[in-house]
């Protein structure tokens, strides 16, 4: 039996030791190979796809925000660009309100309004302390501080208008932000000038004017940085300025 075995098999080779074979299983298994390149392809691809999809529903603007959705987080980062950070938490912090939306447009906003109520509450100073001095160069330099108030508020009030826009209108464009930066300085302009002019005449009320415009003065150039850094705060928090 064993002999009629080995008669069989004589002459018969594995072919998987065929050497006449190999070009075939070689292609073979580069035919498998290529496919299962592919398949990872695809799937990194499609996995990609769908990332990307869903990063740019979630910011329609294409930009990863730098910053916290956290109001009072989003407003230290805004006030850090300027020179008197408390100042400017502080006084936006008074007008702030938890359901708005805490991007660098509002609370620019609300640093004007700031700015615009506290002008306002000292530009009635120079009228009250001309009655209570008989200097004529204060007096006149006074009257010099009426008018300058008043050219300072129409600025910011000028400045403000800008931001209130209708449905679908950009609050912020880069000939906005260039318009209220001058008038912005202006209005510093005019405050300078009024202490300026009391300091010329030698005044003797040009302290009490000077600490009682110092809020208005470091709201004033608190309102100017954030626009000066409007492009950079903007990209921080994932948006583009127009």
């Amino acid at each position: 039996m064993e002999s009629i075995n080995l008669v069989k098999g004589y002459g018969k080779v594995n072919p998987s030791e065929d050497p006449a074979s190999l070009p075939t299983r070689r292609a073979a298994q580069k035919r498998r190979l290529t496919i299962a390149l592919s398949l990872t392809l695809f799937l990194t691809l499609l996995i990609c796809a769908l990332v990307g999809a869903f990063i740019h529903a979630s910011n329609p603007e294409g930009r990863t925000p730098l910053v916290s959705s956290n109001s009072a987080d989003s407003l230290k980062t805004v006030c850090a660009v300027t020179q008197h950070p408390g100042s400017c938490f502080d006084s936006i912090s008074s007008l702030n309100s938890s359901a708005s939306k805490p991007d660098p447009e509002h609370f620019l906003n609300l640093s004007l309004q700031a700015t615009v109520r506290e002008l306002t509450n000292v530009s009635s100073l120079p009228k009250t302390l001309i009655s209570k001095v008989n200097d004529p160069g204060t007096v006149s330099a006074l009257k010099d501080c009426i008018s300058l108030f008043d050219d300072a508020l129409s600025q910011l009030n000028q400045s403000a208008e800008l931001l209130n826009v209708g449905p679908g209108e950009d609050a912020l464009t880069v000939m906005k932000v260039k318009n209220m930066q001058t008038w912005v300085s202006a209005a510093m302009t005019d405050q300078d000038t009024c202490l300026e002019g009391l300091n010329e005449m030698g005044s003797p009320l040009l302290g009490e004017v000077k600490a009682r415009v110092q809020n208005a003065k470091e709201y004033m150039s608190n309102t100017l940085a954030i626009l000066s850094n409007m492009p950079s705060l903007l990209q921080k928090f994932g948006i583009t300025m127009h």
